[in-house]
């Protein structure tokens, strides 16, 4: 029989949660935030550890409740310009609002009536139901309340740093942690049993469930030198999404590399799983022609079938789904995940010639030294493609990114120095500073129009002295968004352009980051929009 701890120990106050937040916001160590996740894992007993858990991996979900509603909420408690002015100072919208509302009779409720509460409020009732409960909190509890309200804790605090604070706190692997996290829901009663030796090991086998993907590490063309080619296969990095389609158990699902189900996104492909197996690969969209079986489209095609739940039989005949298989994780019964890539690819290669034929295989590169590897990759971008995947032959299928397994090696990014239009408040430890670029060329000679937002690339450094030109160039606020005089141009490296209906200037750029400050260039010498579309051909 299973006990747990009952009575004024069920679970901790909200309280216990937010100081939790507050100390990760200002911890920077990696091993102390796991130190500090472990012990209130330690401490906190079912279900509150399970709900603050599934926060802190982004797996709560309060869907009754959307940021738009928490604004309105902020808007009954002061005028909509003094909480504009506000947001903008701030630049949190869960510490804006926890701020700004006034403080009512003082309790502690339990982190777990909060949760359950707003998760079993019917959609009517979900937004009167947050708005007890900021009535009845301090300052602390209404800020981590509207943190998990909002969904963005914003702590330095990403999903495995938590698995891995789980696994470390109960001496388990997080290798296993990783297997099984599909297979349970918050708040992990049957996980936290299993980890307390209560319980048997949640089973991931159950049905054609995900399993943790293997990723790779960027190359930087330095580490060749130290890397034998002897050891390593190389493939092409396909522009598409990663995916893994597991068929197994009379079950087919089509899952992305996070996890998420998006099988009814793409009906013709769940359709065509007709095998036994998990496959890893690339979701990309098919263009037959003449000479080539399976050709495939840029990313820009695959956009317009992303977040479409149930796409129309047009669309789906227009932008055709295929699958582009990179590894065999299980054929049959068979776990083939402990096997070296080498053996996994002779399976795979096997298995692809019975395949269905939404599916192909994603062929080898051969290569006999670096310095022929680094000549074809130069070749990456005339041919439609994102760039190389080199993998050694030996490794196994290991969740997470492993040091020196898989590399990824993208082509080289393009650059086009842009005007600094916009700018806007971060979030997190970056909410005090102007961070948030948008960037724009000249239409003619007098008129700038939008292309891209960049928002990385920059050192702390550079991030004060960029925030303290924002701020001695404004020339009108927006709530949390200043426009600036023309004044300042950055050069941006990009992966690629596309055209896009959803910008005025009729182009948008793939992956924008800044790559330098160009403090000592005229921004009348910054690019024409006319040269920016030309890129639309050259990626």
């Amino acid at each position: 029989m299973v006990v747990r701890k009952k009575a004024n120990d069920w679970n901790k106050p909200i309280e216990n949660f937010s100081r939790l937040l507050d100390s990760l916001v200002f911890t920077n160590g990696r091993n102390a935030k796991l130190r500090l996740i472990g012990r209130y894992l330690e401490e906190t007993p079912d279900p509150a550890r399970g709900y603050a858990l599934a926060a802190l991996t982004g797996d709560l979900r309060l869907p009754g409740v959307k940021p738009a509603a928490v604004r309105a909420l902020a808007g009954g408690q002061i005028e909509p310009e003094l909480f504009a002015m506000s947001y903008d100072y701030v630049g949190d919208l869960a510490e804006t609002v926890a701020l700004i509302w006034p403080d009512g009779e003082y309790f502690q409720p339990k982190l777990t009536d909060v949760v359950e509460s707003l998760l079993n409020a019917k959609k009517a009732a979900a937004t009167p139901t947050l708005k007890y409960w900021l009535d009845q909190l301090d300052y602390n509890g209404r800020w981590a309340l509207l943190k998990l309200v909002t969904g963005g804790l914003r702590v330095g605090v990403s999903a495995r740093l938590a698995k891995m604070a789980l696994a470390d706190a109960f001496d388990a692997s997080v290798s296993d942690i990783e297997e099984i996290w599909y297979s349970v829901s918050p708040p992990y009663y049957d996980l936290f049993d299993w980890l307390e030796g209560r319980g048997k090991k949640p089973d991931p086998a159950v049905g054609a469930g995900f399993r943790p993907v293997m990723l790779a590490n960027p190359l930087e063309e330095a580490l060749l030198s130290e890397l034998d080619p002897k050891n390593y296969l190389a493939e092409w990095k396909w522009d598409g999404i990663r995916v893994q389609a597991a068929s197994r158990n009379g079950q087919r699902k089509l899952f992305t590399r996070t996890g998420e189900d998006i099988g009814n996104s793409f009906p013709e492909i769940v359709q065509h799983l007709d095998f036994d197996a998990v496959i890893d690969g690339e979701l990309l969209i098919r263009t037959p022609k003449p000479n080539e079986s399976m050709a495939v489209e840029s990313f820009s095609a695959l956009q317009k079938r992303l977040g479409r739940k149930t796409p129309g039989p047009k669309l789906i005949a227009e932008l055709p789904a295929c699958i582009r298989a990179y590894d065999l994780l299980f054929e049959g019964d068979e776990d083939l995940r402990s096997l070296p890539f080498i053996e996994r690819r002779k399976r795979l290669e096997a298995w692809a010639r019975k395949a269905p034929d939404i599916i192909d295989l994603s062929p080898l590169v051969p290569f006999s030294n670096w310095r022929e590897l680094i000549e074809i990759r130069s070749s990456a971008r005339a041919a439609g493609i994102e760039g190389l995947m080199i993998k050694d032959k030996f490794t196994s299928y290991v969740p997470g990114r492993p040091k020196n397994q898989w590399f990824k090696w993208k082509r080289e990014p393009l650059t086009v120095d842009l005007v600094v239009m916009y700018a806007q408040r971060g979030h997190g430890r970056r909410s005090s500073y102007y961070s948030d670029f948008t960037l724009g060329a000249w239409k003619d000679a007098n008129t700038l129009v939008p292309v891209c937002k960049a928002y990385s690339g920059y050192t702390d450094q550079e991030l004060v002295k960029l925030d303290k030109w924002v701020r001695e160039n404004t020339d009108k606020r927006y709530g949390p968004v200043r426009s600036v005089t023309p004044g300042l141009v950055l050069e941006i490296a990009f992966d690629a352009a596309q055209t896009s209906t959803r910008h005025k200037s009729g182009v948008a750029l793939r992956f924008p980051r800044i790559k330098r400050i160009r403090w000592d260039k005229p921004v009348n010498e910054a690019e024409a929009l006319a040269a920016v579309i030309k890129y639309i051909n050259a990626s």
